[in-house]
């Protein structure tokens, strides 16, 4: 395993083909302040120009918290100038999750609030244990989920159940937030991080080409009209029908061996 620091706030891990991003401000349980957001920009922009790269967790080095969401200790000091001028950069690193290329797995424990949700929801597959305890408390404090948490949540949970949520601003643990499909996998205490980085080896063990397209068709076809997503999976298709990777997965198969996948 190597590891990269980007400032002081995140850092990323390499194993083989997983990357893993890892928050990385345990003082103030991984609150996103202007520099941890330019951090995470970094880290992301780093992990998506990586062609060995297939497969990411985000995770948490804080014992109690995946993420607690905006620093609002830096935002209550904040001008109304100073907030807008923060707002890009916010953004920016929400996008850098939401944008990776390849498949992104969210591993959860403790708490998950606000934009600390909105980083989960910004990966394809939440894993959570059973300490997690996720939300959108943002009207609570005179705010709206800023991070994408209006257009996410009601794409993993529908618009009605979305809106009690968010209007709400309750705080679900974690078997209600399975069971509401707010996370993918429960698992026990402490073992989060480990079924995530399981998960994503089992992912990563898979074609990459085939993985960029596949996660490209899932974001750019979903909300379309059937006809619509259907082009948008058949220009994915195209990219992956005549490279490399497809004949060497065809010839694998043939052979009954692993494919030794050249990523083009």
């Amino acid at each position: 395993m190597s590891e990269q620091r980007f400032g002081d706030q995140v850092a990323v891990r390499r194993h083989e083909h997983v990357a893993e991003l890892v928050l990385d401000r345990p003082k103030a349980m991984n609150a996103v302040s202007t520099e941890m957001a330019r951090n995470i920009t970094e880290a992301t922009a780093a992990i998506a120009r990586d062609p060995g790269v297939r497969a990411v967790v985000l995770t948490s080095t804080h014992p109690r918290a995946f993420c607690v969401g905006a620093d609002l200790k830096e935002r209550n000091s904040f001008t109304e100038a100073d907030l807008a001028r923060q707002r890009p950069y916010a953004r920016a690193a929400y996008a850098g999750v939401l944008e990776l290329p390849v498949p992104a797995i969210a591993a959860v424990h403790g708490f998950a609030l606000g934009g600390g949700f909105e980083l989960a929801l910004s990966c394809d597959l939440i894993v959570a244990d059973r300490t997690a305890v996720v939300g959108l408390p943002e009207v609570s404090v005179g705010v709206i989920p800023g991070g994408g948490g209006t257009q996410l949540l009601p794409r993993r949970v529908g618009a009605a159940r979305a809106a009690e949520l968010i209007f709400t601003a309750r705080r679900v643990e974690a078997a209600e937030a399975r069971e509401l499909g707010l996370v993918d996998v429960l698992v026990p205490e402490g073992e989060d991080g480990t079924e995530a980085l399981a998960l994503a080896r089992r992912i990563a063990a898979n074609s990459p080409v085939g993985l960029r397209a596949a996660k490209r068709a899932l974001r750019l076809g979903h909300g379309l009209d059937l006809r619509t997503g259907l082009d948008v999976e058949d220009a994915a298709w195209r990219t992956v029908a005549f490279s490399g990777d497809r004949a060497e997965g065809v010839a694998a198969f043939n052979e009954k061996r692993t494919p030794d996948w050249p990523g083009e």
